[in-house]
């Protein structure tokens, strides 16, 4: 990686994580700089990491969020219909 773009393979690789796996790579990051023990250029380089890994999981999550639907109930109290989730209300 040169001055913080991705090779074809590693964008490839970033974007086959599943939220988990994404999730639990950055969980990693943050404690190994919390330590603080990592060399100045290591942590630089583990942050745009982490901040890739950030952008992985927002974008799954925002998808996963417009997957996401809620059931209607008839009058009869039955399941009628289902509309997109609107996260404002």
């Amino acid at each position: 990686m040169a001055n913080g773009t991705l090779s074809h393979d590693e964008a490839a690789a970033l974007a086959a994580l599943s939220f988990e796996e994404a999730l639990s790579q950055l969980e990693s990051i943050v404690r190994a700089l919390e330590q603080g023990n990592v060399p100045l250029e290591k942590s630089i380089e583990m942050y745009e990491r982490g901040d890739r890994l950030r952008a992985r999981c927002d974008q799954l999550l925002k998808a996963a969020e417009e997957k996401v639907e809620k059931i209607q109930l008839g009058a009869d109290g039955r399941a009628a219909k289902t509309v997109p989730l609107d996260p404002e209300a």
